[in-house]
């Protein structure tokens, strides 16, 4: 660990020597997902629901140059109010380390920041998946490979719910990723429970998803697993309600040219204004509930090791 190009806090450090519990966290949530200081708060919960089940958070993200796996309370205040952050996946993390950039991990990067930290389990929103229309524009999240080739489990609320839904699980299933729903049969869209289609795993415990990451491990497996946990149902909108929002927000990104890295984070601010703000409170109510699953899942897969 100590060759690897990556600074982990004293509490990962302390908490990686003695085998105890670490869930990986996503920094794009903070620059790239709501303002300041509602982005704050939301780091702070999120961070505060893991250990509130006995794990410690790893937040991960660039800071001038240097990849770090947990952040102090004033790096995260820091990295809240900081402008003109670079929204880092695989294939530009290493040019804005070189440059002494600060940078916001997706959920492939995360992943790779995790593994290089020997963390194995990590908590997001939604993955990135296959974009409508990719069949023109060839846009496929670069968080679908990183899945089927970087060994962690990832804990989620389904991919984003403005994706194409249909290819993004045909995608998983060409490049061998276990695709899990947690708890029920379907395969959740993000702010809503139900998407109308059938998960190709289910798995109701976090014993039983940590004893799977092992087997893929010991049978020489390569990539992670996605675990897709439902919202809270008290905090959920239906995909029936959210149809006509996403069907406009993706008619304006197309009609403004929106491409690339911009095309997330343009049709989520463009729902919640559409939602009056409510898609912005459930991001919150999910990505609380996958830590604290991502936690538990950590204390299973430390107690398999101990």
């Amino acid at each position: 660990m100590s060759a690897a190009p990556i600074t982990l806090s004293p509490e990962v450090a302390a908490a990686r020597a003695q085998g105890r519990p670490v869930v990986a966290l996503e920094s794009t949530i903070i620059t790239h997902g709501m303002p300041y200081p509602r982005n704050l708060e939301t780091a702070q919960a999120v961070e505060a629901a893991v250990r509130h089940v006995g794990a410690v958070p790893a937040t991960i993200a660039v800071l001038e140059g240097r990849l770090h796996a947990g952040l102090s309370p004033a790096q995260l205040q820091g990295l809240a109010q900081a402008k003109g952050v670079a929204k880092l996946s695989r294939a530009d993390m290493a040019a804005c380390m070189v440059t002494g950039g600060t940078g916001a991990t997706t959920v492939a990067a995360t992943m790779i920041g995790a593994h290089l930290a020997g963390i194995e389990v990590f908590a997001t929103g939604g993955i990135g998946g296959v974009h409508q229309g990719a069949e023109h524009s060839f846009d496929i999240s670069a968080d679908l490979q990183e899945l089927a080739q970087t060994p962690v489990t990832v804990v989620c609320a389904g991919a984003k719910a403005i994706l194409d839904l249909p290819k993004t699980l045909e995608v998983l299933e060409t490049l061998g990723v276990p695709t899990i729903a947690y708890g029920q049969d379907e395969f959740p869209a993000f702010w809503s429970r139900h998407s109308g289609l059938r998960a190709p795993l289910r798995m109701d415990s976090p014993a039983q998803i940590a004893a799977a990451h092992r087997m893929r491990a010991e049978l020489g497996l390569g990539g992670g697993q996605l675990v897709a946990n439902p919202v809270p149902e008290a905090s959920e909108i239906p995909a029936s309600e959210l149809a006509q929002a996403i069907a406009i927000a993706n008619a304006d990104a197309q009609a403004k040219g929106i491409q690339g890295k911009a095309v997330t984070p343009f049709l989520l601010a463009r729902i919640l204004d559409l939602t009056g703000g409510r898609s912005l409170e459930t991001n919150i109510a999910l990505v609380l509930n996958n830590a604290k699953l991502a936690a538990e899942i950590a204390h299973a897969l430390a107690k398999s090791a101990a």
